[in-house]
């Protein structure tokens, strides 16, 4: 028994050194927990910048033929654009310390936690790699710039795509970012908007709108009476898959705004309202089309889905899964209404970038006035909750203010920059350039090459 003993000692005294070292270079919970962190951010950018292909097939889909490459190619080419100047100026002037209008420092992120500790004291509260955190944020950067192109479609030139592109990205959309995220006056204010109806989707649907009316409308869109044409889209299949893939792209959008996966999961509460709001939204314009048109509109149908998830962006992570489907459900509505007044009304928006994204923006971000709870708002620590339970007119007013003056900046800000280019270069191209399609006068070939030599072959013998 004593013999059994000692080499039970020997034994482990042996394996107590291997023991140890294992021990030691184990990887802790808060390792743990920041590394499922860090990969569930990573899928979310992923996701959203996914959401790229979305926007590239819904607007190729609800253009014409002899447009679609140029508006799938484009997307590419812009995505590249705000990627240098976010990455240079945008993510520094939106994150950056500095003063309650812009970020002063973080210029050229080199992707060291030194420069984060130094820099960007607005993104503190996570402990995911600043990296990461840029990458993330850039993909909403060049999701309010792909909704702002919305407006240019089929008429403007590709180099006001590139030098607009850059502005946007540099001076128009982190000052925004930054008043409401960096910790600028409106967030001092207790300003709501969870992943951005207000700063992504309000932002890039006011510089659409802006672009839309100093563009003026297509040709052959109206009549000398002012009464509107319709214009379809090519492709009804391409509108619809590219919906799915925003539809899909926003559980990167909203759920992925917690920066975490550890915890209570209250990413997949997220996940939940921001479903059940597309869903609603989507019904609720499809039904409101089928009483107007005596027809079940299906691109109506699309807009109702993508309104709701505008909506839906400010509102996620402060209400209730009844007042989600109630706030989609309005967006849908509101959204079918006003792309019917907008039209009818002289201004030519293709692919009714500020219906869908600038309206719903709205009344999502006021939603959160009405409909945040007291327990969501407590939870995500931002704000007071909405008058509809008990708190009063304050939360209310404070979405009201950052509506107004994120409108307003951008409508200036865009102005001052689209006349000086149309001044300069012009905003548009030649009627002949624009009669023969983008594609062709842009790019040198058309995106849809065989169908549009039969068609010209047609117009031939035609004319013969």
């Amino acid at each position: 028994m004593f013999k059994k003993l000692l080499m039970s000692i020997g034994l482990m005294s042996l394996l107590a050194p291997s023991m140890a070292f294992a021990a030691e270079e184990g990887p802790t919970v808060t390792q743990l927990q920041g590394a499922v962190d860090a990969v569930w951010v990573m899928l979310a950018a992923i996701l959203v910048i996914f959401m790229q292909a979305g926007f590239a097939l819904l607007e190729a889909g609800s253009t014409r033929m002899k447009n679609a490459g140029h508006v799938a190619g484009k997307t590419v080419f812009t995505f590249g654009i705000c990627a240098i100047a976010f990455w240079a100026i945008g993510f520094g002037l939106a994150f950056g310390d500095g003063n309650s209008f812009v970020g002063m420092t973080g210029f050229f992120v080199n992707g060291t936690e030194e420069q984060a500790a130094a820099a960007y004291g607005a993104l503190s509260a996570s402990d995911v790699p600043i990296g990461i955190k840029f990458l993330f944020q850039l993909a909403f950067a060049g999701v309010s710039l792909a909704i702002c192109f919305g407006g240019f479609a089929e008429r403007a030139k590709l180099s006001i795509y590139f030098i607009f592109g850059i502005l946007f990205t540099v001076l128009i959309y982190p000052v925004v970012a930054h008043w409401i995220w960096g910790g600028g006056w409106l967030a001092g204010h207790g300003k709501q908007d969870f992943a951005g109806s207000t700063v992504v989707h309000l932002t890039g649907a006011t510089a659409a709108l802006v672009a839309t009316i100093m563009l003026k409308p297509r040709i052959g869109k109206y009549n000398k009476d002012k009464t509107p044409n319709l214009i379809p889209g090519h492709n009804q299949v391409l509108s619809v898959l590219g919906v799915i893939i925003l539809w899909i792209g926003w559980f990167g959008f909203n759920p992925g705004s917690t920066l975490s996966a550890m915890g209570d999961g209250f990413f997949g509460y997220i996940a939940m309202t921001t479903n059940m709001a597309a869903a609603a939204g989507g019904i609720a314009a499809i039904i409101i089309a089928w009483i107007y048109f005596g027809k079940a509109d299906i691109p109506s149908m699309l807009n109702g889905v993508l309104a709701a998830l505008v909506a839906i962006t400010a509102s996620c992570a402060f209400v209730s899964v009844r007042d989600a489907i109630i706030i989609g459900a309005v967006a849908g509505i509101l959204t079918f209404f006003t792309a019917q007044w907008f039209e009818k009304a002289g201004i030519d928006d293709p692919i009714f970038a500020f219906s869908v994204h600038g309206i719903a923006g709205i009344w999502g971000t006021l939603a959160n006035g009405l409909f945040a709870s007291p327990e969501l708002v407590e939870k995500v620590g931002v704000g007071q909750p909405g008058l509809f339970y008990g708190g009063g007119l304050h939360q209310l007013g404070v979405q009201a203010l950052g509506i107004v003056s994120c409108f307003a900046f951008v409508v200036v800000a865009s102005f001052i920059i689209l006349y000086i280019l149309k001044v300069t270069m012009g905003l548009r191209v030649t009627e002949e350039e624009e009669i023969i399609g983008l594609d062709l006068s842009e790019h040198g070939t058309y995106g849809y090459p065989e169908q549009m030599k039969k068609a010209a072959q047609g117009n031939a013998s035609h004319s013969i």
